[in-house]
């Protein structure tokens, strides 16, 4: 009896165990510079968050909540920071930034959203926000 109940706990643990990547969230990170940060959450099945960062005194922030959703950030000079909140299912994030003194945040809400974003230059500040499903937005801007 005893043997019959560990065989089938061992079982169990190893299809559970098979079973978890296809469930798990994926996170990739590289910084170089100084005094740069990555953070956030991720609730749900198959969240993917990417981040890059590259100069000094970056903050990358992406919190996930639902399943298949996928954020990314970039960055590349200083001073930047990129937020990007996603709940709901299938939602596609982004950002990207280059320059210095950058500020964007994108929220999702709800499901098979697209955003996108870029900012070039020095000082621009985006606040993007996607209610409901199936909205597509982009911005793309060069300040001075």
């Amino acid at each position: 009896m005893i043997r019959k109940l560990l065989i089938t706990t061992l079982a169990a643990t190893v299809l559970a165990g098979a079973a978890a990547p296809a469930m798990a969230n994926s996170l990739f990170i590289e910084q170089y510079g100084f005094g740069n940060a990555v953070g956030g959450g991720q609730a749900g099945w198959n969240n993917t968050f990417g981040a890059y960062q590259n100069g000094n005194w970056n903050t990358g922030i992406s919190n996930q909540n639902g399943g298949n959703n996928t954020s990314a950030i970039g960055q590349d000079g200083n001073n930047n920071y990129g937020d990007v909140w996603q709940d709901g299912w299938n939602n596609q994030g982004g950002v990207a930034q280059f320059g210095d003194n950058h500020n964007a945040i994108l929220t999702q809400d709800g499901n098979g959203n697209t955003a996108a974003g870029v900012q070039v230059g020095n000082g621009c500040n985006a606040n993007m926000v996607q209610h409901g499903s199936n909205n597509v937005s982009a911005f793309v801007q060069v300040c001075p």
